[in-house]
């Protein structure tokens, strides 16, 4: 199980600056592996690739060499794939 954005948090609390902010913790991490996830829409839609970028209102989520622009309003799940899934979706290298 991948737990790299507990360490994250955990790391921050320790050096006393205020408040953590779980999300960004959880983003910072999926975005430095690189590994394939899954984001669940509230319309039921499901958007699989590599995160990108992210700041306090949108995802960038690279599938099939095309960055999907999600606004965070609009998301009810983020997950990492599992292995095997979607790890065709971004382009090598890029």
């Amino acid at each position: 199980m991948w737990h790299g954005w507990r360490r994250d948090v955990d790391q921050t609390q320790e050096r006393g600056k205020g408040p953590v902010n779980v999300q960004d913790s959880f983003f910072y991490a999926l975005r430095r592996e690189g590994k394939p996830i899954h984001v669940y829409l509230l319309t039921g839609k499901r958007v699989t690739g590599v995160l990108r970028r992210f700041d306090r209102y949108a995802l960038v989520v690279e599938s099939h060499g095309l960055e999907n622009l999600i606004y965070k309003h609009s998301v009810a799940t983020v997950c990492l794939a599992r292995q095997g899934e979607g790890e065709h979706l971004a382009q090598p290298g890029e």
